[in-house]
């Protein structure tokens, strides 16, 4: 006999089955897609392939300190492990809002960085997940009086939609010397928590540049 299931609906393009058999004592309703991180659009300067960085200035964009502080030693943490150096922008920009370009450019030198890689948020997207409820049609065979108490099972319920956020980021890297966009990738984010969001989102971008050759250390 076939097995009713629930189809859980998560994006425009992509469809999967709900957990464990769709049995709402067992499976935690209402579902939603697993935490994620990926880019979902990047551009890469023509003159990217001869860039090869020495340091690189690491900058968040944000105006709570524990978060871009967070974000920054995380960049710098995951920067070094691929060979190349880079250093927080808060050990040179103490200030937790905007500076005007004199101050930027005093920090900058002072770094000693060739390049800049910036972070900022952008925007917060809801998307929706549904349930459309499961059908099972009768089966032949089954007669009155078991069809009445499988009807009882297999009936239609009507679709429930669940909202959830996704949030989107940017990152930039910058050549100092010519003051020139190397790279920007465009990053999509389902969260989970800040230091588990945090570290998806620097490992995606950082295999983001890997695969342009953009880490390439002197």
């Amino acid at each position: 006999m076939p097995v009713p299931f629930r189809w859980s609906v998560y994006s425009i393009e992509e469809y999967r089955p709900c957990p464990d058999g769709c049995d709402s004592s067992s499976s935690p309703w209402p579902w939603r897609p697993p935490a994620a991180t990926r880019v979902v659009h990047q551009w890469t300067s023509p003159d990217a392939p001869s860039a090869r960085f020495k340091k690189v200035l690491v900058t968040a964009i944000s105006k709570q300190p524990g978060i871009r502080r967070s974000f920054e030693d995380e960049f710098v943490a995951r920067l070094k492990t691929t060979g190349v150096d880079a250093v927080p922008s808060y050990g040179f920009i103490t200030e937790d809002g905007p500076v005007e370009e004199p101050r930027l450019r005093e920090a900058v030198e002072r770094s000693g960085a060739d390049a800049t890689l910036i972070t900022r948020f952008v925007r917060v997207e809801r998307k929706y997940s549904v349930d459309y409820g499961y059908y099972s049609p009768p089966l032949a065979g089954f007669g009155f009086y078991r069809g009445y108490a499988a009807a009882w099972l297999g009936y239609y319920e009507p679709a429930t939609v669940y909202p959830y956020d996704v949030f989107i980021s940017e990152t930039s890297l910058y050549e100092t010397a010519k003051n020139q966009l190397i790279w920007s990738g465009t990053v999509e984010t389902q969260p989970e928590s800040i230091s588990k969001d945090i570290s998806r989102y620097v490992e995606t971008v950082i295999q983001a540049l890997r695969s342009k050759n953009l880490l390439t250390a002197l």
